[in-house]
């Protein structure tokens, strides 16, 4: 099968040799996204809410561009810097999606790019348009 590209100006733009997401038949493989802003680069202020906000609406902006939606999404990693911030987390991400939920793994990590509290990456698979 093919890959595919993904990209969109309405999500950060990738700072380094990596997709926004790869489509692979219906497959859609999303980057790590963190809180940044896309139109203006810069990393969203706040706390773990306000970024996980901002990195979910970013993984949204990918996906419509190839398409689909948060519905579509099968599988997440969230990767957080402090794990004692989850239930905060774990709250606006359960805003985002309906049931039946994506599966989904959740680590503390030692840092992430630009100091940011939060960073999901996602597979999703995109219905058929028949």
């Amino acid at each position: 099968m093919q890959r595919k590209e993904i990209k969109t100006d309405m999500a950060p733009k990738a700072i380094g040799p990596y997709s926004q997401a790869v489509q692979i038949g219906r497959h859609i493989y999303l980057s790590g996204q963190i809180p940044i802003e896309p139109m203006t680069g810069e990393v969203v202020p706040g706390d773990i809410k306000i970024q996980t906000r901002q990195v979910l609406r970013n993984l949204q902006m990918v996906l419509a561009e190839a398409g689909g939606g948060l519905k579509d999404i099968v599988k997440t990693t969230v990767f957080l810097k402090d794990l004692s911030r989850f239930a905060d987390m774990n709250g606006v991400y359960g805003e985002f999606f309906t049931p039946p939920y994506p599966a989904r793994a959740t680590v503390e990590v030692s840092a992430l790019p630009k100091g940011v509290e939060v960073e999901i990456d996602a597979i999703a698979v995109i219905e058929d348009e028949g």
